[in-house]
C-alpha cells in the first residue's frame, strides 16, 4: 500500500511542472537567470551565447511564476530576452512578439521597482535606440540615463548609451569623456561584459569625432 502511494505521489509530479516548480526558490531562479545572462555576454562563440540565454530565459520564466511581484526576477528574464534579440549586435526587432514581451517585462520590474538603476538604464537605452514609432524618445532616454548616473555614478551601460547619443547629436567632446569613463571603470570594476564594448564604443566614437573636425 505504502509503494503504491509513493508510486502515484511521484507520477502526479512528473505530471504537474508546476509540483517541481515549487520546490525551486524564486530567488535560487533569479540568481541563475542572472548568471546565464552574464555567462551568454562574455562568451564569443555564437552557439553558446544563445545556449546561455535560452537556459537563463527558462529560469526567469520558472522564477516569475513562482513569484510574479518580484522585479530581479522580471529584470532576470528581461536580461534574457534582450540580449537573445541582440545576440548579433545591437538589437534586431526581428519578432514584434519577441521585442513586446521583452519590454513587458522591463516595464513590469520598473512598475514593482520603480527605481531599479539597471532596468531604468536599460530603458533609456532603449529610448535612445528605437524610433518614436516605437516609442523612442531621445529627450526622456537623456533623461533616465542622466538619473541613472547620479544616483549610480560607477554605471558603465548609462555612461555607453549616453555618449552614443551625444556623438549623434555632435557633442563629441562629451561623448569621447563618457565613453573614456566607461571604459576606466569597466576595467577597474572587472567587468568582463562590458570592458570590450566600452572599448569598441571608444574607438568609434574617435573615428566619429576626427571625421566631424
Amino acid at each position: 500500500m505504502k509503494n503504491t502511494f509513493l508510486v502515484l505521489l511521484g507520477f502526479l509530479i512528473l505530471a504537474s511542472p508546476t509540483a517541481l516548480l515549487a520546490q525551486q526558490s524564486p530567488q535560487l531562479l533569479t540568481h541563475g537567470a542572472m548568471t546565464e545572462c552574464y555567462a551568454g555576454r562574455v562568451t564569443q562563440d555564437r552557439t553558446s551565447r544563445v545556449s546561455h540565454f535560452e537556459k537563463g530565459q527558462a529560469l526567469g520564466e520558472q522564477a516569475v511564476a513562482l513569484d510574479d511581484r518580484s522585479a530581479e526576477a522580471h529584470f532576470s528574464l528581461f536580461c534574457n530576452l534582450g540580449e537573445l534579440m541582440r545576440i548579433d549586435g545591437e538589437l534586431s526587432i526581428t519578432s514584434v512578439m519577441g521585442f513586446r514581451r521583452m519590454t513587458k517585462e522591463l516595464d513590469r520590474t520598473l512598475e514593482l521597482a520603480p527605481d531599479h538603476l539597471d532596468a531604468l538604464s536599460a530603458k533609456g537605452t532603449f529610448l535612445l535606440r528605437l524610433p518614436s514609432l516605437l516609442g523612442g524618445d531621445r529627450e526622456k532616454g537623456e533623461k533616465l540615463l542622466r538619473y541613472v548616473l547620479l544616483k549610480s555614478p560607477q554605471s558603465v551601460n548609462a555612461r555607453l548609451s549616453l555618449a552614443k547619443s551625444y556623438c549623434a547629436d555632435g557633442r563629441h567632446s562629451e561623448a569621447l569623456s563618457l565613453a573614456s569613463e566607461a571604459l576606466s571603470l569597466a576595467q577597474a570594476q572587472r567587468l568582463d561584459d562590458f570592458a570590450p564594448e566600452a572599448e569598441k564604443v571608444l574607438a568609434q566614437l574617435q573615428t566619429n569625432a576626427a571625421k566631424a573636425n
